[in-house]
């Protein structure tokens, strides 16, 4: 088994900061304090506040990574073609992901107001993020320059965080299958209009 990588083994680095973060806001949300973050590092409180200034800079960073990851899984386990088809179960996986994350929940537990707000928010670091990361994904539908190339097709990441968020951003109907699966029904047949030009007929 080969060791850690260094920066785990390093209390003061970043890389350790924001993994004992994002552990600890699976279960307190943003109720994570920079005091309760120094502790679970083993460092002081003035580093952190030296370096990060708030606990809410340390909670973006933190679900910058979740939803980074988050693509990341939904790439491993639905791995996109770049066929209209593959792009959808992809990002679908990725809807799934974050809903069932346990830091969606905690979040929505700890600051119920936030949730709602994240399905309006037109800027910030977690939209670019998605919106990045989703352009990614799209460039494949058009290979001579990607998104830039087609002013069409460059609209729609945006477009699909608009309708990712509602079924991306609903902890409370996790477990429920009807629910979830009315979510996922609706995202995916939206999705597929708005792909609907760059795909391939059957």
């Amino acid at each position: 088994m080969s060791p850690p990588p260094w920066h785990d083994r390093d209390p003061l680095s970043t890389g350790h900061v924001i993994s004992t973060v994002r552990t600890l806001m699976r279960t307190d949300g943003l109720d994570v304090s920079l005091t309760s973050i120094a502790r679970a590092c083993g460092i002081s409180r003035n580093f952190l506040y030296a370096n990060w200034k708030t606990a809410s800079a340390l909670h973006r960073r933190a679900l910058t990574s979740e939803l980074s990851h988050a693509f990341d899984v939904a790439d491993r386990t639905h791995p996109s073609d770049g066929t209209v088809p593959g792009i959808t179960e992809h990002l679908s996986q990725v809807v799934r992901v974050v809903r069932g994350h346990p830091t969606a929940a905690a979040v929505a537990r700890t600051s119920p107001k936030v949730l709602p707000q994240a399905h309006t928010a037109t800027d910030g670091p977690l939209v670019r993020v998605v919106t990045e990361r989703v352009s990614d994904l799209l460039h494949p539908l058009a290979p001579h320059g990607g998104v830039w190339s087609d002013p069409v097709l460059y609209s729609r990441p945006w477009k699909i965080l608009w309708i990712a968020r509602p079924a991306a951003l609903c902890p409370e109907a996790v477990g429920d299958e009807e629910w979830e699966a009315t979510l996922d029904g609706a995202f995916t047949e939206l999705l597929r209009d708005l792909l609907a030009p760059w795909a391939t007929p059957e």
